[in-house]
């Protein structure tokens, strides 16, 4: 199975992760917050939650798209146990560790905002993503596994065919809309701890996979096609904005969030696939961050609302803590620290990691 790197794919994920930060804050500026488990502003910004629904529709079923994916690349350098091991040190391992000590201080930051008993409870908060993600691999591992010693299979030669015509990818969202129909989702973007999100994910992680073992058809498709499904979803947006306020019948968004993924696809294949010192550094520290904005975004939230300033500059200021707060903690302390790179999903690097356990027992 050919691995060549795809920098393209590597530059969504890091984006798709910043966007997740300002959607997540975006919600601390919502009427309803409180009701998700989210601090709220006194002052809502309800223009703003627009660009966030046609967001929302979108992050979490590309996110799963680019994570299927990387099975594919990890595939093509190991065998099935050394994968699960990877993974298991490189997913459950931060999610477990997440559950027990990262997400319960953001909700002690809840609780102290809304001046309540402090309580310590473990529970998964935004890292249900990466359970998905490690049931997923357990889940379809063994088709993957298969596939990857058949790499010149007349599944693979239909698969090619299939995605080089424009209706190609398409044909893929048919999977989304029967998942729709079938489990009949309240809200289409309630992806958290539903079964509705699990199971999208699991056909958008499988859809990741496949379309990568397909080859380049796909990409060759989205690259020329790319303006037509930023088309159609942004028909069908238009649709649920002004018919169906913003919420339309889940096949109708199943088909739009798919076409919104393909558009992004494309643009990646055509302007982000190179590689570079930032992208080098950004991809490393996704991850990490992804792992620790929930608390930050409290922290930064028990600081700045209680500040007699207008609402829009509240919200400046939040995006500008979090993020450069995420980035410090990263650079100074995840980064430099190589015992905690395992907790936080980085590479484990035994001989360092040892070398830095016998300085700090040195110096006690």
């Amino acid at each position: 199975m050919k691995t060549e790197r795809r920098y393209d794919i590597d530059w969504l994920r890091v984006i798709a992760i910043g966007l997740l930060l300002i959607y997540h804050i975006a919600i601390v500026f919502q009427p309803w917050a409180l009701f998700v488990g989210f601090v709220k502003s006194d002052e809502p910004m309800n223009a703003l939650w627009k660009p966030m629904t046609l967001l929302n529709v979108w992050r979490i079923p590309f996110l799963f798209y680019v994570s299927g994916m990387g099975v594919y690349f990890a595939l093509g350098k190991r065998n099935w146990q050394q994968l699960i091991g990877e993974r298991a040190k490189r997913i459950l391992l931060p999610f477990l560790f997440g559950i027990i000590a990262i997400t319960p201080l953001h909700m002690i930051l809840f609780q102290k905002f809304y001046k309540m008993p402090l309580s310590y409870y473990p529970h998964m908060g935004h890292l249900w993503f990466l359970g998905n993600i490690f049931c997923y691999v357990l889940i379809l591992l063994p088709v993957f596994y298969y596939l990857k010693h058949r790499p010149e299979s007349g599944f693979k030669m239909i698969a090619a065919k299939i995605m080089s015509n424009p209706l190609g990818p398409l044909s893929v969202t048919l999977l989304f809309v029967l998942e729709t129909l079938l489990v009949k989702p309240q809200i289409f973007a309630m992806y958290a701890e539903t079964w509705h999100g699990f199971f999208l994910g699991l056909i958008a992680f499988a859809c990741g996979f496949l379309l990568m073992y397909s080859g380049t058809s796909f990409w060759q498709t989205v690259l020329k096609w790319k303006w037509g499904y930023f088309g159609l979803a942004l028909v069908l947006y238009l649709v649920r904005y002004s018919i169906f306020n913003l919420e339309a019948p889940g096949y109708l968004m199943a088909i739009e969030s798919n076409c919104w993924i393909f558009w992004i696809f494309g643009l990646g294949y055509q302007f982000l696939n190179k590689p570079g010192k930032l992208l080098s550094y950004l991809s490393k520290a996704a991850y990490p961050v992804y792992i620790i904005h929930m608390f930050v975004l409290y922290a930064g939230a028990n600081l700045i609302l209680p500040l007699s300033i207008p609402v829009t500059l509240q919200f400046i200021v939040l995006t500008l803590f979090t993020f450069i707060l995420c980035f410090l903690l990263y650079e100074f302390i995840i980064r430099r620290i190589r015992i905690l790179h395992p907790i936080f999903g980085l590479k484990w690097e035994f001989s360092k990691i040892n070398e830095q356990i016998e300085t700090i027992s040195v110096q006690e």
